[in-house]
């Protein structure tokens, strides 16, 4: 069967606290976006196979996409194995997502060929012990994400923005840009902001409540991360923010021009360059 992965940014960012466990409490709005990997996953004998049109990309047991197939297999009993290929769209360590957007896939193509009748919160529930991104991309829907990534409350609203993504060549280390980053010293905004504003879709607000507290470690990794920041406000977008850990950033904007301006002006200057939109979802 043939599934789509869809990635994902984040309009905003708060990396709250350190946890006794090691991980961090996050308040996150996180938005899925048109920009997706496509797999196509089936059904075979038995074992896991899992193949890429990126060579760069591991097959093995560090893929996710792997590790979740080995789990629902195990948990589920399932007499039979999956193979599974992945045509890469998005990028690798750009803080899009794109590990997660696979992992969550693979457990819906499973569910199906399978028909294991698991609901998208079993789904959600099984993912998390893979990767704390794949609750989000479960569901692809707009969120106020707390905890890991696992506690999810939807935005009921579809709000319409085009993006703008720009990721040099360089990534960023989630665990790095975690590692290297100061809670105490950095600047810290409350989300409800923004998602009241998504809620009433009041579009300037939302744009001046664009923040991510991982930007300024992850710039001292990547310091081309500011750089294409700067020149996408020159460009007239409305704002510039980096999602996640990075590296990527993106631009936004609700004028299509603009949007066009700006994919001419970065093509074939960096990494990865693409126009995408924010993914509209039934409610």
């Amino acid at each position: 069967m043939k599934i789509r992965a869809y990635a994902k940014v984040n309009l905003a960012l708060d990396v709250v606290r350190k946890r006794e466990d090691g991980y961090h409490d996050l308040e996150m709005i996180m938005a899925p976006i048109e920009l997706h990997d496509l797999l196509y996953v089936d059904k075979i004998q038995e074992g896991i196979i899992v193949e890429s049109s990126n060579p760069t990309i591991p097959t093995d047991q560090r893929n996710i996409a792997y590790q979740v197939a080995s789990l629902m297999i195990e948990r589920y009993q399932i007499n039979g194995g999956v193979k599974i290929f992945i045509y890469k769209h998005i990028p690798s360590q750009a803080g899009l997502a794109g590990g997660s957007a696979d992992g969550a896939a693979v457990i819906k193509a499973i569910n199906y060929l399978y028909h294991l009748g698991l609901s998208y919160r079993d789904m959600a529930e099984l993912g998390k012990e893979v990767g704390a991104d794949i609750p989000f991309c479960i569901y692809e829907r707009l969120a106020l994400v707390k905890g890991i990534g696992e506690k999810l409350n939807f935005i009921q609203n579809n709000f319409e923005a085009y993006l703008l993504l720009v990721k040099p060549k360089k990534g960023v280390s989630t665990k790095k840009a975690f590692e290297t980053l100061n809670i105490e010293k950095a600047i810290h905004h409350d989300c409800m902001t923004m998602k009241k504003a998504l809620e009433e879709d009041n579009y300037p607000v939302v744009v001046s409540q664009l923040q991510n507290t991982l930007e300024l470690p992850s710039i001292g990794m990547v310091p081309e991360i500011e750089e294409i920041k700067k020149e996408i406000i020159e460009l007239g977008f409305d704002g510039a923010l980096m999602s996640g850990s990075g590296s990527c950033v993106f631009g936004i904007t609700r004028d299509e021009q603009i949007l066009e301006t700006g994919l001419k002006h970065f093509k074939n200057k960096y990494y990865f360059v693409r126009k995408t939109k924010l993914l509209q979802k039934e409610k």
